[in-house]
């Protein structure tokens, strides 16, 4: 075991402050990773203060995280002292199930290990993020970045890029299709940008039509504000696809109008109810899907991060200190943020 430094939530209630604990001394498949950048996620808000009824404390966040390996087991055969290494929202999984086999370990039939806000398999110790100096991760959990991208702006990809790219690729979204991406947030920036790039006709669906500059700027090729009415009409039938990352229950009815026969909906963004109910007729006239989609697995994670570096692709970010964590969370709480919050993790040294 070492001592690593952090940030940490004691309760629901306190806010994050430095915080030492211990992290396993790496095994001979680990790899342990100096983590120079951590994303901020809004999940990492939500368990913070138990938003979701599921938090255990204390609590290191972060679950998009970037770094150097200083150290490799004997038997890791993908990374050695000195390579850019990146983990993203889980650590582990119990590797024997259906989806895991098929390398979709985010839907382990137990249950994936979270990075942070978890219990590690075997010694059912808790599991802690990317808001401190050093991971120790096992190496199918590991993913590579390539080296010509931004290693800050690399972060979110761990979350809000594989989170958007998944359900893309899982509907073979490309050329010839009209794609929208519903809300334009850390999910849905990063929406327009792989949807553009693999092929598609973009627009951005929003409720802010002052928004619709900056989805232009991010690469979509219209804007449709969703409280138009003449324009939704218009546009009743056109979309082959949606991806919906709007975070809280909402109305899908009006959307479900936009899609042709046979189109599909994913939702990656609300957790909770959605309200008014959906209307069967919605979906039974036009042999419509409205489907979910959960990050991605490894093989897909590495694949996103592949295609990122390709076509030179990052999240939209902004810079902070650790120390400037709580007035990040209050500034997300406001949507006060464009598009995504990246600690700089050598601040740690001096918090």
């Amino acid at each position: 075991m070492f001592t690593v430094k952090g940030f940490a939530a004691q309760s629901a209630t306190t806010p994050l402050a430095p915080f030492s604990f211990e992290r396993r001394d790496p095994g001979p498949d680990d790899v342990q990773i100096d983590i120079l950048y951590c994303g901020v996620c809004h999940s990492d808000l939500h368990q913070a203060r138990n938003d979701w009824s599921n938090s255990l404390y204390p609590m290191v966040p972060g679950h998009e995280i970037v770094g150097r390996v200083v150290k490799a087991g004997a038997d890791v055969s993908r990374f050695k002292a000195g390579d850019l290494a990146a983990v993203g929202c889980m650590v582990d999984s119990c590797r024997h199930c259906a989806p895991c086999e098929a390398s979709l370990e985010q839907y382990c039939a137990e249950g994936f290990t979270g990075t942070y806000n978890s219990r590690e398999r075997g010694t059912k110790n808790l599991t802690f993020g990317g808001y401190s100096e050093q991971v120790v991760v096992e190496q199918r959990f590991v993913v590579k970045v390539p080296e010509n991208l931004d290693l800050k702006a690399v972060a979110p990809l761990l979350c809000a890029g594989i989170t958007t790219y998944s359900p893309l690729r899982h509907w073979k979204v490309g050329p010839g299709q009209k794609v929208g991406i519903v809300g334009l947030g850390g999910l849905g920036h990063m929406g327009v940008k792989l949807a553009k790039a693999m092929g598609a006709h973009v627009a951005m669906i929003t409720t802010s039509p002052e928004k619709g500059k900056d989805a232009l700027r991010l690469g979509a090729d219209e804007v449709l504000v969703s409280r138009d009415e003449a324009a939704m009409k218009k546009a009743r039938g056109s979309f082959d696809f949606l991806l919906n990352t709007i975070p809280v229950g909402h109305d899908i009815n009006p959307y479900l109008g936009l899609l042709k026969l046979d189109g599909a909906m994913a939702l990656v963004g609300a957790l909770t109810a959605l309200e008014p109910p959906l209307q069967g007729i919605n979906l039974i006239g036009g042999r419509k899907t409205v489907a979910g989609s959960l990050i991605g697995g490894m093989a897909e994670t590495q694949e996103m991060l592949d295609f990122c570096g390709k076509h030179n692709i990052v999240s939209d970010i902004e810079m902070i200190r650790i120390d400037e964590i709580n007035e990040a969370y209050e500034r997300m709480l406001k949507n006060d943020v464009r598009y995504r919050f990246v600690i700089d993790m050598a601040s740690l040294k001096a918090a």
